[in-house]
């Protein structure tokens, strides 16, 4: 395997992001586009992180307004370091609430599983073999 480091990951990840791994429009109410590369990739993304780096995966509500409007998940590294890669996403007045660390499913995902599957390929072509997923 090849050495690489967390920018290296970074820009593997916003160069895989696409609509066809982000959240579908019918369940965020927003489509992804190449000007919010990272919209609907949150999930995925930690996952993939998490895979990678191991540590926790934290999950907050999103509410604008005062209306929920989902969930937004990031990492905890093992050194405590909060890792969040798609905050950017939230250019509506967003905030991310109520944070608890989550089980990472497992086995395969309930949902988003192909997504998953094609964002980890996708970034695996970029920097050579990953981990197996933890």
């Amino acid at each position: 395997m090849t050495p690489w480091n967390l920018l290296d990951l970074d820009t593997a990840l916003r160069t895989s992001w696409a609509a066809d791994t982000s959240t579908p429009p019918e369940l965020s109410g927003i489509g992804w586009s190449p000007d919010n590369p990272s919209w609907g990739h949150c999930d995925i993304t930690a996952l993939l992180v998490h895979d990678l780096f191991g540590g926790d995966l934290v999950v907050g509500e999103v509410d604008v307004d005062g209306t929920a409007e989902g969930y937004h998940w990031w990492n905890r590294l093992p050194n405590g370091v909060e890792l969040d890669l798609t905050r950017e996403q939230f250019r509506r007045g967003e905030r991310v609430t109520a944070p608890r660390v989550v089980q990472r499913p497992a086995g395969p995902l309930s949902h988003r599983w192909e997504e998953y599957l094609l964002l980890r390929s996708r970034v695996g072509k970029l920097l050579g073999t990953l981990p197996d997923p933890t």
